[in-house]
C-alpha cells in the first residue's frame, strides 16, 4: 500500500508503523474481531492501553481470586420449582396439583430436610448433596415479579428491576478489568452470547461446537503478524495516532490465539463419558476448557424446554434427569482434573410455575423457584425457607430470597468483587457460601 493511500490522520513518521495503516487494519483485521459491532467501541477505548499477553489473567484489582471460575447454567422457559424441590409434607401441594403432584414415596428425600424431596430423576443431584457439594436455595425471586419470559430473563441477566442496562457479569468484568475488554474472560456455549455477559467494554466469546468456533479470517494474516511482533517487542514507541491501531491489532490477534487455544482444549478426549443431552455436551466443552487452564473466569451454558404449559410430567421428568446427570458428570470430571476447588456452578431459571396446575396437565408462568449452587465451597443441603403454598401472590409463591442476594454472595465471596459497584446497590449476601 503506497503512502498516498494513508488517511490524513494516520500519517506516520516511522517505517515500521507504515506497515499497517488504519485502512489496512480495516481490510485485514476486522475479520478477526469476534463481533463487528464491538469495533467502534474498541476504537473508542483503545487509546487507553494494550491487552495483556495471552495466558496472563486480566485483573488489576488486588484481592480478586484469580483461580476462581464461575459456571452459570440457565434453565430457560421457567422451571417448575415445586416439582423440582417437592414439598411432599404439605397437603396444599397435593390439593393444588391432582395430576402433576409427585408422590411422597417417589420423591427423593433431601438429607436433613424433612417434608422436602427432589424430583425422582434428580439422582445426580442427590449424589452431589451426599458429597457435600450442592446447595439448593429455596424460594428465590424478586419484588413485583414479571411473568414474561423475555422481561424476567432480562431482569435476572441485568440484576435490575426494569431489565435494562448491561449484564451483571459483563459489569463484573467492566469493574475488575480496568476498563479494557478481556477477550478470553467469558465464554458462552450456544449461538448467541447472553445479555448477562454483555458489559460496557466486556463482550463474551460464544460458540456452539469447536467446528463452528472460528474467528472469521482463519489464519493470522502476514500483514498483521509483523505489526503484532512490533507491538510485542515495543520496538516502536507508539505515536499518539498509532496507539488505537496497536490496540486493535493486538486485540484481534489475542482473539485469534485464544481461539486456537480453545480449539485445542475442546478437541481432547474427556476424562469420563458424559451422558446424552444438550446440557451435558455444553458442560463437557466447559470442563475441557477449564482443564486446559484457560484464563476464563465465567462460562455460560443453557438448557431450554422448561415452558411446560401442557403435558408436563414426561417432559419435565426428562429435563430433570438431564440436569441432575449433567451436573454430576461435570463435577466428577472436575474432580478427576483436580479442579473442584476452583469452580463453582450456579443454576437458575427466569421464574417458577404457578402453584395450581392448569387444565392441560401443565403449569403456567409463576414466580419464585429454587436455585442450585454446586461446588466444594457451597453450603450443602436445602437452604433458605420454602415459600408458603397458601399465602400467595395472585396464585403464585412469594419469594423469600432476592436473587441479587445470591449474586452478591457469589460476587463478593467467590469472585472477590465489590457487589455494590456491579449491582448498583448493596444487597445482603445470601448465606450460601
Amino acid at each position: 500500500m503506497s503512502h498516498h493511500h494513508h488517511d490524513q490522520d494516520t500519517t506516520t513518521s516511522t517505517g515500521a508503523s507504515d506497515a499497517y495503516s488504519r485502512r489496512l487494519f480495516m481490510q485485514q483485521g476486522m475479520a478477526f474481531l469476534s463481533m463487528a459491532t464491538t469495533v467502534p467501541l474498541f476504537m473508542q477505548r483503545s487509546a487507553e492501553g494494550v491487552m495483556l499477553p495471552v495466558g496472563s489473567l486480566v485483573s488489576s484489582q488486588a484481592g480478586v481470586p484469580e483461580d476462581h471460575t464461575l459456571v452459570v447454567i440457565q434453565l430457560a422457559g421457567g422451571n417448575d420449582g415445586l416439582n423440582t424441590v417437592i414439598p411432599y409434607g404439605d397437603r396444599a401441594y397435593y390439593n393444588s396439583r391432582p395430576q402433576l403432584a409427585i408422590n411422597k414415596s417417589d420423591a427423593i428425600q433431601i438429607p436433613g430436610a424433612d417434608g422436602y424431596g427432589l424430583h425422582p430423576n434428580l439422582t445426580g443431584l442427590l449424589e452431589l448433596l451426599d458429597n457435600g457439594q450442592a446447595g439448593i436455595i429455596q424460594g428465590v425471586g424478586y419484588p413485583n415479579p414479571n411473568r414474561s419470559h423475555f422481561t424476567s430473563t432480562d431482569i435476572w441477566h441485568t440484576g435490575n428491576h426494569n431489565g435494562q442496562g448491561y449484564g451483571w457479569l459483563g459489569k463484573y468484568f467492566d469493574n475488575t478489568c480496568a476498563g479494557k475488554p478481556n477477550p478470553k474472560g467469558s465464554i458462552a456455549i450456544g449461538n448467541k452470547a447472553p445479555l448477562a455477559l454483555h458489559g460496557k467494554t466486556q463482550k463474551a466469546v460464544n460458540f456452539e461446537t469447536e467446528e463452528l468456533f472460528r474467528w472469521a479470517g482463519g489464519t493470522v494474516d502476514d500483514a498483521l503478524k509483523k505489526p503484532y511482533d512490533v507491538i510485542n517487542r515495543k520496538e516502536v514507541e507508539a505515536k499518539e495516532n498509532d496507539s488505537q491501531l496497536d490496540f486493535l491489532v493486538r486485540t484481534s490477534l489475542d482473539a485469534q490465539v485464544s481461539s486456537d487455544r480453545i480449539r485445542a482444549a475442546v478437541s481432547k478426549q474427556p476424562l469420563l463419558n458424559y451422558p446424552d443431552g444438550q446440557l451435558s455436551q455444553q458442560l463437557q466443552l466447559i470442563a475441557s476448557m477449564i482443564r486446559a487452564d484457560l484464563p476464563t473466569r465465567v462460562y455460560y451454558a443453557s438448557l431450554g424446554g422448561f415452558d411446560t404449559h401442557a403435558n408436563q410430567l414426561n417432559s419435565h421428568a426428562n429435563l430433570m434427569r438431564q440436569v441432575g446427570d449433567a451436573l454430576n458428570a461435570f463435577q466428577k470430571d472436575l474432580k478427576k482434573q483436580g479442579n473442584t476447588g476452583k469452580v463453582m456452578t450456579m443454576v437458575f431459571s427466569e421464574f417458577g410455575r404457578r402453584v395450581a396446575e392448569n387444565g392441560s396437565s401443565g403449569t403456567d408462568h409463576g414466580t419464585a423457584a429454587p436455585m442450585f449452587l454446586i461446588g466444594d465451597n457451597v453450603q450443602n443441603g436445602l437452604l433458605g425457607k420454602h415459600p408458603s403454598l397458601t399465602n400467595l401472590d395472585q396464585g403464585d409463591l412469594k419469594f423469600n430470597t432476592d436473587f441479587r442476594e445470591v449474586y452478591a454472595a457469589v460476587l463478593e465471596n467467590w469472585m472477590g468483587a465489590d457487589s455494590k459497584a456491579i449491582l448498583g446497590k448493596k444487597y445482603t449476601n445470601a448465606n450460601v457460601l
